[in-house]
């Protein structure tokens, strides 16, 4: 593994252990050359996943486009980076036991929106206003009165 700091390529593992979702392997690894010490983290490579769009294009699943998602609608709102974290394990644990190669946005869209339901209503209808794209308040004010029931 290369040294985030020095780009050495040759670092060693000073500990492994199960890291928290217990899906993957946290590595404490240190650099001979400048002595600094970084984390990483080893999962099981996945069968790739083709995620189908609303137009019908295709393109490889990308974890960062629905944790960038989760990140925007919990923009300024009290909501801890590890508990973010953890919504999009389990978005990706809920697509991937699928066990579909191909698997339309909506269905990830609409995980994403069963987990910030539960997470924050307001990161809840700031992600629905742009994935369930609102066109006027009317329709806005229909997805309030459901969080509201």
């Amino acid at each position: 593994m290369k040294c985030p700091y020095c780009n050495n390529p040759d670092t060693r593992v000073i500990d492994s252990r199960p890291a928290e979702d217990g899906s993957s392997i946290r590595r404490r690894r240190s650099c001979d050359v400048c002595g600094k010490r970084f984390t990483t983290y080893e999962k099981v490579e996945t069968i790739p996943l083709t995620v189908i769009k609303k137009d019908n294009t295709r393109e490889q699943y990308d974890r960062r486009k629905v944790e960038n998602g989760v990140v925007r609608a919990c923009y300024k709102r009290p909501v801890a980076t590890a508990d973010i974290q953890k919504v999009v394990d389990r978005i990706e644990t809920k697509v991937f036991s699928l066990e579909e190669k191909e698997i339309p946005s909506s269905v990830i869209g609409e995980a994403v929106m069963d987990e910030l339901k539960a997470l924050d209503e307001v990161a809840y209808v700031r992600f629905a206003s742009v994935y369930r794209e609102f066109k006027d308040v009317s329709t806005f004010m229909d997805e309030l009165k459901k969080i509201l029931e």
